[in-house]
């Protein structure tokens, strides 16, 4: 009777995993035929504010989808003492709710005959100041977490970026075109990225050297320059240096070999929606960032369009998380890592994303 159970469980897990190649395979071939597709996956990744990979974005719209409702926040149910979860927050998980289910690593330390095979096969082998080796990713299991909606308890406020940074927004609500003020607060910190990053920065009249009519641009080689449009709202300003600076860190400014140039269009998406992110999440509505979404450089390639979304949500969480190095202190301390941040990396009995 044991083993029969058993029997059944695999074959559920299996079924369960075939669902979500399916449906991640689906996902990314409607995000790369349909421009408005990858417009609802942006607005989706910055409602949860780019905390997951694409692995784990996708796993929990899908299980959002299925139960037809709107996720904003997720925590696993908690340890006995009551410090991880959502028990550190005061809040317990209703009984008969069902786990949402996302990607978790799986970590071992090798010893060093392992680690130097890891090294041949091209892999990053890390360790410790003290030289021993450190504990490293192998592989992903499917963990449970659980949706605020589905917790009762003390009140709990999403930590966001922008509550992080008390930025104060006025009752009016957020601007709906990029006019008038900037009301995130956060230009000087972007600027501040770009600068860490190497790179000069001035805002400039239209028609400045290297700027000409655009609202912005980025000059790699030896002037390393940013330049944003000066006669422009401060709405745009730090939308726009926020593009710029997307340019910089998902490495369009980078030398490449020969015919591996990045197309126009797939450098202009990733800059784009992840400025759209990072802003959304600040407090700034962007609205009308929607034309840069033409993938038509993708031709329906679901491998250029899934590395496009890793860049996208690899990038905003990075930006996000200098803007507000707070935001590390709201995770569980051992919360469910994302998948997608170890590229083509075996999640679970022959899973891949």
């Amino acid at each position: 009777m044991a083993t029969t159970h058993r029997t059944q469980q695999t074959d559920q897990q299996h079924a369960f995993l075939e669902k979500i190649r399916t449906d991640f395979e689906q996902r990314l071939a409607r995000l790369a035929a349909d421009p408005g597709q990858w417009v609802e996956f942006i607005e989706q990744a910055a409602v949860f504010g780019a905390r997951y990979s694409l692995g784990n974005q996708l796993l929990l719209m899908m299980q959002a989808a299925e139960r037809d409702i709107t996720a904003q926040y997720f925590l696993p149910f908690g340890n006995k003492a009551g410090t991880s979860g959502w028990k550190r927050h005061g809040r317990q998980v209703r009984t008969g709710e069902k786990a949402f289910k996302i990607w978790a690593p799986i970590r071992r330390r090798p010893n060093e005959e392992q680690a130097a095979q890891w090294q041949a096969e091209g892999r990053t082998v890390r360790r410790e100041p003290s030289g021993r080796l450190a504990a490293q990713v192998v592989g992903f299991r499917l963990s449970p977490t659980f949706e605020l909606s589905q917790t009762d308890g003390k009140p709990f406020e999403i930590p966001t970026v922008r509550q992080i940074r008390r930025v104060k927004v006025s009752a009016a609500g957020m601007p709906q075109l990029l006019d008038g003020d900037d009301p995130t607060g956060a230009f000087d910190d972007v600027v501040k990225l770009i600068t860490d990053a190497g790179y000069s920065f001035e805002l400039a009249p239209p028609g400045s050297r290297y700027l000409g009519t655009a609202n912005g641009v980025t000059v790699g080689g030896t002037a390393r320059l940013v330049r944003v449009r000066d006669d422009v709202s401060a709405a745009q300003q730090v939308k726009t240096t926020a593009h710029e600076l997307a340019h910089i860190l998902c490495g369009h400014l980078d030398d490449t070999a020969p015919g591996q140039d990045l197309h126009r269009g797939r450098r202009e998406t990733e800059a784009e929606s992840v400025a759209h992110i990072v802003c959304a999440v600040l407090g700034l509505d962007t609205a009308a960032y929607s034309d840069a979404y033409v993938l038509g450089w993708a031709n329906g390639d679901l491998d250029l369009v899934k590395q496009c979304a890793d860049t996208v949500l690899r990038v905003a969480k990075t930006i996000l998380t200098q803007l507000a190095p707070e935001a590390g202190d709201t995770a569980d301390p051992d919360p469910a890592d994302d998948p997608a941040d170890v590229p083509g990396r075996t999640l679970f009995e022959g899973v891949t994303i």
